[in-house]
């Protein structure tokens, strides 16, 4: 049996995916440690995995979530920039304890996040296979696919392809610090550098938790690039209290902004006056704020500070989400058509996809409106067809094989130490 590490950033989103495919391969014998700062200390042993904390010195218990209030008050360019800042801060320190920490614990193999840039310059440096695993939307890039980043729908046309790629060089530039500061440690690791920040991920496998039938058409994806479906479990959570008993049995209609972009209030007093009057319950979840803050909102919603959201979402009608890729995956998992405010990071490309699609609506911050909103939420219940294309992408989830296909990907890439390439 393998000893398999996970380096992943330190947001529920990430956790969300990792942990549970690392309690697939503890089930089947495996041992698997995480390796992180304080903050996700409980949400690994709640999940039943092993943990072994780096960052000491600079990430003390509490400081992931100081960061994240910042950053949940900030959207568009301000917030991509603020994160950038907190993925380069955290790479540094995995850059610095992470290697010291793995071969002290004996891991055979990494799990890393696609989204931790600089954890296959530390499997490269520690000559350890590694899985690479895309929890947000995968950040390959190709001049056919608009950045992740963007709200841009897909168009084959050479415009398009221009504009991509002009946006790519953008995005590049602007991540240059972090490449720097990688490539730094790459050539005191005697490591050849790397043209781009997301260059170094796995040869042997690279994994997506999205059906394929959920992104834009691709075509130049590595061989061992596969689409296995959500990993999401409830098992894997932090038990979250709920009441239950307080649901009317009418049509329900679930709110969140995810636990990162959930400092603006007025967001969620335009969701509930969008909703008041129409014959449906709404649920808020506020994702870590306090629903004291909520007192008094139209219509009066249930307002939580957490919920079970996996059991929520097996009831609802539909979920208005900041298109938060979890969120999106849970509500098309359980056939549930939304309506997506982004926010910021993957947040646009998410409720691009959402609309290419048919299972959902986009609405963009800068254009949110009671009225507007309204109109669209009214609009996906009425009409079959967002739930019926939610359905479709449902069934296409059932179909790519989840954590249990990915469990397969990683075992048998790790064994045969060969690429292990997708059916076309």
């Amino acid at each position: 049996m393998t000893h398999f590490g996970i380096l992943c950033p330190a947001k529920t989103g990430h956790l969300n995916t990792m942990l549970p495919l690392g309690r697939e391969l503890q089930r089947r014998g495996h041992r698997v440690t995480l390796f992180g700062i304080a903050d996700v200390q409980s949400k690994t042993l709640a999940a039943g995995l092993n943990f072994w904390r780096i960052g000491e010195t600079d990430y003390p218990l509490g400081i992931a979530a100081q960061s994240l209030t910042q950053l949940g008050k900030l959207s568009g360019f301000a917030a991509l920039r603020y994160n950038l800042n907190l993925i380069q801060k955290e790479a540094a320190m995995v850059l610095r304890d992470a290697p010291k920490a793995l071969k002290n614990a004996g891991v055979e193999a990494l799990l890393v996040n696609q989204m931790t840039l600089e954890g296959g310059s530390v499997a490269e440096f520690l000559d350890l296979p590694f899985i690479t695993v895309c929890s947000a939307l995968p950040v390959n890039q190709e001049d056919g696919v608009p950045p992740f980043v963007t709200s841009w729908n897909y168009n084959s046309a050479q415009w398009a392809h221009l504009r991509n790629r002009a946006a790519y060089s953008l995005l590049n530039h602007i991540a240059q610090p972090i490449q720097k500061l990688i490539n730094e440690y790459r050539q005191s690791w005697n490591l050849p550098p790397c043209d781009r920040v997301n260059d170094s991920c796995s040869k042997l496998a690279q994994l997506s938790q999205i059906p394929a039938e959920f992104d834009f058409p691709r075509q130049h994806l590595p061989q061992c690039f596969h689409f296995t479906g959500p990993y999401h479990e409830s098992a894997s959570r932090e038990a979250v209290p709920f009441p239950w008993e307080k649901l009317t049995g009418q049509p329900l209609i679930y709110a969140s902004m995810g636990t990162i972009q959930n400092r603006l209030m007025n967001v969620f007093h335009c969701i509930a006056q969008a909703c008041d009057g129409l014959n449906v319950q709404l649920v808020i979840s506020l994702g870590g704020g306090n629903p004291d803050s909520l007192k008094g909102l139209p219509g009066k919603p249930l307002v939580v500070k957490y919920a079970p959201q996996m059991e929520l979402l097996k009831k609802a009608t539909l979920t208005i989400t900041h298109a938060g890729l979890n969120t999106v995956l849970e509500s098309l998992n359980n056939g549930v058509p939304m309506v997506a405010i982004p926010i910021t990071s993957d947040q646009p490309g998410t409720a691009a996809r959402l609309a290419w699609t048919g299972a959902g609506v986009k609405v963009p911050l800068a254009r949110l409106s009671v009225r507007k909103l309204r109109i669209c939420i009214q609009e996906v219940l009425s009409q079959d067809s967002y739930k019926n294309n939610a359905s479709r992408l449902q069934a296409a989830i059932q179909r790519a094989g989840g954590v249990r296909r990915a469990a397969d990907i990683v075992e048998l890439a790790i064994s045969k130490q060969k690429p292990v390439v997708a059916a076309v």
